[in-house]
């Protein structure tokens, strides 16, 4: 599948083999979504399904349970003779769905390679003196052999239980406890893939809003516009302010704190945020050590914080190159209030025969920006 400068790959089997041409001239319609961590990635692919086609054999022997356990599919994009894999996870789901002339469509839906996380539960299983960083090591450990890169950054109260203390224990599946240690640490957790086929990174820390930006999304300025659409929305009431309870040591009186929502790993993107007008007091931090209660206040204020949003489509050859989650990018073109740098949250892609669009929306904690120029 080609469009100008732009070529699509697709890799497919328990391990990851090119698919024969046959299979990839059949393939009609290609959907992938990725996030920022707040769910997993996941992708749906279409393929058309004549009476002959070797796929009808396949996937009807799939429905028997003939299935491969591990069907792992992995999809390249080549723009401008550079390659990178857009998504690399697990089938979960094989539908046919009838159509005219005897060709039917087979739908193919997945997700990325934490799927594989979710499957088996491992409750009780003790972590003796591990800090929540190494716990997800060990977990993450068990995956390298399928290519998963594990990229952990220890917390501030990243500290070893004492054993004749407490034991921590893992409770549900791999995917939901690594989660839940990133919750109360205030961080994220997610897949991505590459650098290279076959490879994932799974990425366990703080969400990071500073660094490089993307090539500008330009709208409104004739020839220069690069986007299809775009549209933002100020939305003020998003933002709550979180305030945490300090113990007194001696009285035992509970002390409240506000917590504001900037962090060094989230400095602000616009010049001039709203007022919370929410303010939830988070009655349960009270019995927490300083440190504990400070990680929990920090993480709901970032997870609280945006308040301008924006949502929008483009054409990758358009564009120049794939737009990218959970990276900033800057906007240009769309009055003084809503221009400057964004954290892009979410990127779906739409692939087609001669047609790769990219859906996204984008965040920021206040209007108006913080830079006199985007890079371009």
């Amino acid at each position: 599948m080609m469009q100008g400068g732009v070529q699509l790959s697709l890799q497919i089997g328990p391990s990851p083999v090119p698919a024969p041409r046959e299979v990839l001239e059949t393939l009609t319609h290609a959907k992938i979504e990725i996030g920022s961590g707040d769910a997993q990635s996941g992708f749906e692919l279409t393929f058309d399904l004549p009476v002959r086609s070797p796929l009808r054999t396949i996937f009807l022997l799939a429905g028997g349970g003939a299935l491969p356990p591990l069907l792992r599919v992995v999809l390249i994009v080549t723009i401008n003779g550079t390659a990178e894999s857009i998504i690399d996870g697990m089938v979960t789901n094989v539908e046919t769905q009838p159509g005219s002339g005897g060709v039917g469509k087979l739908v193919i839906k997945g997700k990325d390679m934490s799927a594989l996380m979710d499957i088996i539960e491992l409750p009780g299983l003790p972590f003796p003196a591990m800090p929540p960083s190494v716990r997800v090591l060990a977990i993450l450990a068990k995956y390298a052999a399928l290519g998963v890169i594990p990229m952990v950054i220890p917390s501030v109260l990243d500290i070893p239980p004492i054993p004749v203390q407490q034991i921590p224990q893992q409770k549900g599946s791999d995917y939901a406890y690594v989660k839940k240690l990133a919750g109360e640490a205030g961080y994220v957790f997610y897949l991505e893939a590459g650098p290279a086929p076959g490879a994932s990174k799974a990425y366990w820390g703080p969400e990071i809003r500073f660094g490089a930006p993307q090539p500008a999304l330009t709208t409104n300025m004739d020839a220069l516009t690069n986007v299809e659409e775009i549209s933002f929305n100020f939305d003020k009431e998003r933002k709550i302010m979180p305030i945490v309870f300090f113990q007194e040591a001696n009285s035992k009186a509970p002390i409240p704190v506000p917590i504001p929502d900037i962090t060094p790993m989230s400095p602000p993107l616009g010049a001039v945020p709203p007022l919370p007008p929410k303010i939830e007091k988070l009655a349960n931090t009270a019995h927490l050590s300083a440190p504990q209660a400070l990680m929990a206040g920090l993480a709901y204020a970032s997870q609280h914080s945006d308040s301008v949003f924006g949502n929008g489509k483009l054409d990758v050859a358009r564009y120049g190159r794939l737009l990218k989650s959970r990276q900033l990018v800057g906007v240009r073109g769309a009055g003084l209030p809503y221009d400057g740098l964004y954290y892009v949250k979410n990127v779906t892609h739409e692939i087609e025969r001669g047609s790769y669009k990219q859906s996204f929306s984008l965040a920021r904690n206040a209007l108006i920006s913080t830079v006199p120029q985007v890079p371009t």
